[in-house]
């Protein structure tokens, strides 16, 4: 793999600890604020500039595996094994437990709140709840039908929902809940899903090996396959290249490939394969407004990958294993979590090319 003139992009800020695996990572819009959970149930606020922790929940004996905060920073949501989804008001000086939304013999695993308005979309088996803050109350219940939800992602522009399982990817429109859904048939089970930053785009990495890349409006998608395992997880960057589309990245087993679309219509998406890691890889994510893309994984490498092609940072020695990753919404700080339940985060030192 080509290296580019590798630099110091980031350096070690401060560290925290959780007691078990870290399962989820979640900062506050402003960023002053860093959510972390674990395989125990633990729930943990961290100041992002000084580290110190206020504990919201304890180890509970169940993992608690989703956070997602709200766009205006007020709320903040968790979820996982016990099947309660656990909401706190977190603008004020000490967090508060606003509500719990009990769900019977479910695991909750999928959970966002919507980038522009107050409502949060979970998953309940073959379900998807909306829960509007405003009103406090449950909006709607949207049905996949097919299998139990996989995967959800609100559109960036708030106005539409969609929803992954097998065979299908569903998108309702918030203006009509009712309305029947768009739906989209694939081969397999979709896993994973995800917009694009600029809204034209809508990823599905599914289980038979493939990726499936849908423009808004357009019913016939690209199809991308060979890959060694399911497709895992994906990562948009912001901004666009030259042929008017943004980077994806996406995690299939020990390997990451980032795709780029070609100015010709007849080529689609150009591949390249990103090789460094020696573990399966955790966790990928674009630096906002940059083509800076971060990757961690078991080996306990932190990658940084300059345009999503050539590595311009390796960060290591600190985890045995890192199982995920969140950049702030301003791009200056990358928080990690670690296998152990280690909480590490790191800063950026010089404002070097990976972070145009």
């Amino acid at each position: 793999m080509p290296r580019a003139n590798t630099q110091d992009l980031l350096q070690l800020s401060w560290q925290g600890i959780l007691s078990d695996y870290v399962t989820a990572l979640a900062w506050t819009p402003n960023g002053t604020l860093l959510a972390a959970c674990s395989a125990c149930g633990e729930v943990v606020l961290f100041d992002a500039r000084t580290g110190t922790p206020t504990i919201l929940q304890q180890e509970q004996g169940q993992s608690v595996d989703v956070l997602s905060i709200s766009c205006d920073g007020k709320f903040l949501a968790a979820a996982g094994q016990s099947g309660t989804v656990k909401i706190w008001q977190i603008a004020g000086k000490s967090p508060d437990l606003l509500t719990q939304l009990e769900q019977a013999r479910v695991w909750v695993d999928r959970l966002q709140w919507n980038p522009r308005h107050p409502e949060l979309a979970f998953s309940v088996g073959r379900y998807v709840q909306v829960w509007d803050a405003r009103t406090q109350t449950v909006i709607t219940t949207l049905n996949l039908e097919t299998s139990s939800v996989l995967d959800l992602a609100w559109h960036p522009q708030g106005e539409q929902l969609s929803v992954s399982g097998n065979q299908s990817v569903k998108t309702w429109h918030r203006q009509d809940w009712d309305d029947d859904p768009i739906v989209y048939k694939i081969g397999g089970a979709s896993v994973t899903i995800a917009w694009s930053p600029n809204g034209t785009y809508l990823a599905s990495g599914n289980n038979d090996r493939t990726l499936l890349v849908w423009e808004q409006g357009n019913p016939y998608p690209w199809q991308m396959q060979g890959f060694p395992g399911k497709v895992r997880q994906l990562a948009w960057s912001t901004p666009i290249t030259k042929a008017g589309a943004p980077i994806l990245a996406s995690i299939s087993a020990e390997g990451i490939v980032s795709w780029t679309k070609d100015a010709d219509p007849s080529i689609g998406w150009n591949a390249q394969v990103l090789n460094q890691h020696r573990g399966r890889v955790t966790a990928i994510g674009f630096q906002p407004k940059s083509l800076l893309l971060a990757s961690t994984a078991e080996d306990g490498q932190i990658c940084l990958w300059n345009k999503a092609k050539q590595i311009a940072q390796i960060l290591q020695g600190l985890c045995k294993g890192f199982s995920n990753l969140s950049w702030n919404f301003q791009g200056t700080t990358l928080a990690t979590g670690g296998q152990q339940g280690e909480v590490v985060i790191w800063k950026q030192q010089t404002r070097g090319k990976g972070f145009s």
